[in-house]
C-alpha cells in the first residue's frame, strides 16, 4: 500500500485528487497542510456532490475536505476500529502524533496484531501426606512395589520468567535471599553457593536463551512438604511455557526428579514430584515399569469434612531429608524395616477406602497406625521433642497424627473429631507451635502467560 496516493496538499486541484483516489482504489484522499499534518479527508463521493453543484476540476481539494473525520492512531484498541469498520466507516487513516498519515486500516487491510514480549508464571502447591512413606523410593519398590496417598494443599512455590534479548542469567530467590548473575548459562552452572536445586533445573533442560527468574514460596524451606519438588516443578512449568512441543504431566515429574535426585544427589522417593504437578487428592502406585497417579474421587462434602478435621502444625524445626533418607535406604536392608515398610502400604490402601467412604476417624486412628510404623524405619525421623509434641495432641483430642515428609522435623499433621479441635489447637499453641491454616489444592502445577509492560525495566544490577 503506497501511502502517497491517499494524501495530497489542501491547495492541489480536484483533478489531482481524483486521481489519486483512482490510484489508491479506497475511494478516500486525505490533505495535508504545509507541515504534512493531515487536516481533512474527502470521499469520491464528497467530491462528486461538490461538481454537481458548480465546482471545477481546477478547484482546490481543500473546498471538499471534511476536517472533522474519524482517524485512529497506534494506541487505538483493536476492537474500536473494528466497529468502526463495521459501522459502515470505509477506511479509517492511522496518524502519529504530528498528525501526518502512518497507515491506512480498512476491511482488506486490517493489520494483524503484533506479537509482543511475554512473561510467565507458575505456581505449584505443596502436597500433605497420609500413608505410604518409605515405599515410594526406589531401591524399595524396585522388588516390592510401592504405594502412597497424599493430598496437595494451598501453600506454593512461584517463579516468574522471562526471556532476555542477550545470553545473560539472572535469578532472584526471596526463600534464599540471595540473587545469582551471571553471563550465559556456563556461567550460571558453575557459581557456587546456595542455588544447586535451581542450577540442578537448568542443567537438566539446558536453556539455551538469557532469562530472569524470580521465584518465593509460601512456606519455610526444610519443611517436610516437598518443598524441593515444588520449586523445580515451578520453574520447570514456567521453561516448558516457552517449548513448542511440550512437556506433559509425566515428563514434568520425571525431569523434577532428575534435577533433585539425579543432578543435585538429594536422596528421596518419587512421590513429592508427582503430587505437585498433578495435584488433588490421589492415591499412587510405583513400579519400575511405571508410576500410576490415581486421583480419587471423594464426595466435596467429605474432602470439606476432613478439611476441618486436621491441623497442620509447624513445629520450628527444619530437617534434612536427604540425610534421613540415606539412613533409612541403609536400614532397609533389614528385613524387619521392609517388613514395617510393607504393613505402611497395607495401611494405606486402608486410608483410602476410609477416605473414599468417608470413615473419618477411621481415617485419623490409621494416621497413628502410620507414625508408629514410620518411627521404626529410621532412629533420625523422631527425637524426644517431637515424641513429645505428638503424645501431648493425643492427650488433647487428637486420634492421630504423623510428621510430613522425611521426619526430623517441619510439619506435625493432626487429626481431630470436630469438638475436640478448638481443645487440640490451644494446646499446640500454648507449647510455642504455630498453626497453619489451609485448604485442599485440587490443581497442580499451574503455568500462565503474561504480555509484558513495556514500562518494565529489566533488572541488570544489585
Amino acid at each position: 500500500m503506497r501511502l502517497e496516493n491517499f494524501t495530497i496538499p489542501e491547495n492541489s486541484p480536484l483533478k489531482e485528487a481524483l486521481l489519486r483516489i483512482n490510484n489508491n482504489q479506497h475511494g478516500l484522499i486525505m490533505t495535508t497542510n504545509s507541515y504534512g499534518a493531515v487536516v481533512g479527508l474527502a470521499t469520491d463521493g464528497d467530491i462528486r456532490n461538490r461538481l454537481i453543484e458548480g465546482l471545477t476540476l481546477d478547484d482546490p481539494v481543500s473546498a471538499c475536505a471534511n476536517g472533522e473525520f474519524v482517524w485512529a492512531d497506534q494506541a487505538t484498541p483493536r476492537e474500536m476500529l473494528l466497529k468502526q469498520l463495521d459501522n459502515n466507516i470505509r477506511a479509517i487513516p492511522l496518524l502519529n502524533s504530528s498528525r501526518q498519515l502512518i497507515g491506512i486500516v480498512s476491511r482488506d487491510h486490517l493489520p494483524a496484531q503484533t506479537e509482543e514480549d511475554v512473561y510467565v508464571r507458575a505456581r505449584a502447591p505443596v502436597r500433605i501426606s497420609f500413608g505410604g512413606g518409605g515405599s515410594d523410593v526406589t531401591h524399595y519398590f524396585s522388588d516390592f512395589g510401592g504405594a502412597v496417598i497424599n493430598a496437595t494443599i494451598s501453600l506454593y512455590s512461584h517463579a516468574t520468567l522471562r526471556m532476555r534479548k542477550d545470553k545473560k542469567v539472572i535469578i532472584h530467590s526471596l526463600d534464599l535471599k540471595r540473587a545469582l548473575y551471571a553471563d550465559d548459562l556456563y556461567g550460571a552452572l558453575k557459581q557456587s553457593g546456595e542455588f544447586g536445586l535451581i542450577q540442578s533445573v537448568l542443567k537438566t533442560i539446558h536453556p539455551d536463551f538469557g532469562f530472569e527468574l524470580f521465584l518465593h514460596s509460601d512456606f519455610p524451606m526444610s519443611s517436610g512438604l516437598g518443598g524441593s519438588a515444588v520449586v523445580a516443578a515451578c520453574i520447570l512449568g514456567c521453561f516448558n511455557q516457552f517449548r513448542r512441543d511440550q512437556w506433559d504431566r509425566h515428563e514434568l515429574a520425571e525431569l523434577a526428579f532428575q534435577a533433585e535426585r539425579l543432578y543435585m544427589g538429594i536422596a528421596g522417593g518419587w512421590q513429592d514430584q508427582y503430587a505437585t504437578v498433578f495435584g488433588g487428592l490421589s492415591f499412587m502406585e510405583f513400579r519400575m515399569d511405571q508410576n500410576i497417579v490415581h486421583p480419587l474421587r471423594v464426595h466435596p462434602e467429605t474432602l470439606l469434612e476432613l478439611e476441618e478435621c486436621l491441623v497442620l502444625c509447624n513445629t520450628g524445626t527444619i530437617h534434612d531429608s536427604g540425610d534421613i533418607h540415606q539412613h533409612q535406604r541403609q536400614q532397609m536392608k533389614q528385613k524387619n524395616i521392609r517388613e514395617q515398610v510393607q504393613a505402611n502400604v497395607d495401611i494405606t490402601y486402608e486410608i483410602r477406602n476410609h477416605l473414599l467412604r468417608g470413615r473419618f476417624n477411621e481415617f485419623g486412628r490409621a494416621l497413628d497406625k502410620v507414625w508408629k510404623i514410620k518411627r521404626q524405619f529410621s532412629s533420625k525421623i523422631s527425637n524426644s521433642r517431637l515424641d513429645e509434641i505428638y503424645e501431648g495432641a493425643l492427650e488433647h483430642g487428637a486420634l492421630g497424627g504423623k510428621l510430613l515428609g522425611a521426619g526430623g522435623g517441619g510439619f506435625f499433621l493432626f487429626y481431630a473429631p470436630p469438638f475436640d479441635k478448638h481443645r487440640l489447637i490451644k494446646h499446640l499453641k500454648s507449647e510455642g507451635l504455630q498453626i497453619q491454616s489451609f485448604r485442599f489444592e485440587e490443581s497442580g502445577l499451574q503455568v500462565w502467560s503474561v504480555r509484558d509492560h513495556k514500562n518494565l525495566q529489566r533488572v541488570d544490577h544489585i
